[in-house]
Formats: structure tokens, sequence, C-alpha cells
């Protein structure tokens, strides 16, 4: 009888437990969410800043620019938002207890992340006008380093969790931070559709 009943508590109390832990994860997610939201309305300012100067601003580029360069760009826009899609099989390789094949496509999404930045860092290297070049240019150089700074931010969360993919057993009983940091990725890719958008299609 006693033994019944030590089985029941420990039975309850391993459920109450998993409730607890599943709650927990969930308010951490949605505080996530929240971050990201509030990151949002700080791209979106700059987004409504960058309009309204554009379209009231008759001498809008600096003298001797006609326009950016779309192609390079372009190419790294679609290494970019193709990482979402390689992160993507790194959840779901996660979600197998594949370590190897997350570890792998992890791997492959910082490469692309890393490539974009150096892509950005050449561009910057080669326009003929800088911060200080009349509003374009500082329009310019704010919103795409801010993103970039994501971009390298969301680079380094992924290594944070690359490295803890090899304590044993990390990822057995939560992957917050691995789906957290996806949906940051996912979060960046987003914004710089909207960029590029803005920036070298709506010129």
């Amino acid at each position: 009888m006693d033994s019944s009943l030590d089985s029941y508590q420990l039975q309850n109390h391993s459920h109450h437990s998993g409730e607890h832990g599943h709650d927990e994860e969930g308010n951490k997610m949605f505080g996530f969410i929240v971050f990201l939201l509030s990151e949002s309305v700080i791209f979106l300012s700059f987004f409504a800043g960058y309009i309204v100067y554009k379209l009231t601003n008759p001498n809008w580029l600096p003298a001797g620019v006609e326009g950016l360069e779309v192609r390079e760009p372009a190419i790294n826009t679609v290494v970019l938002v193709a990482s979402s899609f390689v992160i993507y099989l790194a959840e779901r390789a996660l979600q197998r207890q594949n370590l190897s094949g997350f570890r792998m496509y992890l791997l492959a999404t910082m490469a692309m992340g890393s490539y974009f930045l150096v892509g950005q860092a050449i561009e910057w290297s080669h326009l003929a006008f800088g911060f200080t070049s009349g509003t374009f240019g500082g329009m310019f150089y704010l919103l795409t380093g801010f993103h970039g700074l994501h971009v390298l931010t969301g680079i380094l969360l992924q290594l944070m969790i690359l490295i803890r993919s090899f304590i044993p057993g990390n990822y057995e009983s939560s992957h917050f931070g691995v789906n957290a940091t996806s949906l940051f990725w996912h979060f960046v890719d987003v914004i710089w559709i909207v960029l590029f958008v803005l920036l070298y299609i709506w010129q």
C-alpha cells in the first residue's frame, strides 16, 4: 500500500514538474517575442523616417551619386534569406536528436550570415558617399549598420548554442535557446527584406 502511494506521489510530482517546466519555457518565449516586437518598433520608426525624408527631400541622393548598385546586395540578400531555411533544418535535426546534423546546419547558417556581413563591408568600402553625406548617407549607414549589428548578434547567439550542444544532455529537456535564436534569425531576415526593398529597389 505504501509503495503504491509512493509511486503515485512520484508520478504526480513528475507530472507537475513537467507542467511547470513547460509553463516556464512558454513564459520565456513570450518574453522573447515581446523583445522582438520592441525591436520591430525601432526598425519601423527608422523605416517611417526614411520614407518621409525620401518623399519630402528633393535633393535626396548625395552629389554625384545616381543610385546604389543592386547586383551584389541582391546576392547577399538571397544568401541571408536562404539561411533562414538552413537554420530551420538545424531545428528539425535537433528535434530528431541528430546533433551532428544540427551542428552542420548551424555552421552553414553562421557561414551564410558571415558572408552577408563581409559582403556588406565590401559594399561600404566601395561607396562614393559616407555617413555625413546628406540625409541619405546618414540614413543608409544607420539602417544597414543597425541591421548588421543584429546579424552579428545572431551569429554570436548561434555560436553559443553550438558550443552548448557539446554539453552532454544539454538539449534533452529544453530547446528554448535554439528556438529563440532561430526566431531571432528569421526576424533579422525579414527586416533585411524590407530594407532591401526600401534602399535598393525603391531608388
